[in-house]
């Protein structure tokens, strides 16, 4: 008779594998941050924005905060290896930044007040979410 009884789980995590690219854009012979520059380069850029952005330009700093996830998805794509910029699959990856990156700079564009862009279905956006514009 063969017993069926509750496995216990492996102490470590087993069978998974890093994703592909995401060996270390340089060599040991590097320091960290420049081993890994494709992350590093993009969180410079959102910084900057941040910093734009606190300093008083808001479009121009949310424009470079949105401009750091697609340069994170062109690195992503057109390199071999990135590093730790490279989290799932290359698709997945790639996909998300993309993503990610253009709703926040449509959103800076079409910012109230004076937008630089005019998208007729999101002109009333604030009474299809309940705040009355003006």
């Amino acid at each position: 008779m063969i017993r069926r009884g509750r496995r216990r789980p492996p102490v470590t995590t087993e069978g998974t594998l890093p994703p592909e690219g995401s060996a270390a854009a340089l060599g040991r012979g590097h320091t960290l941050p420049l081993r890994q520059w494709p992350i590093t380069l993009v969180l410079a850029v959102a910084t900057a924005g941040l910093l734009i952005t606190w300093a008083g330009d808001f479009r121009l700093g949310l424009l470079a905060v949105g401009a750091a996830p697609l340069l994170g998805a062109l690195l992503r794509l057109g390199l071999p290896d990135v590093g730790m910029l490279a989290v799932r699959s290359r698709f997945t990856d790639v996909t998300l930044m993309f993503l990610f990156g253009s709703v926040i700079v449509l959103l800076t564009l079409v910012a109230q007040p004076e937008p630089w862009l005019r998208v007729p279905f999101l002109e009333n956006i604030g009474r299809l979410i309940g705040h009355p514009m003006h």
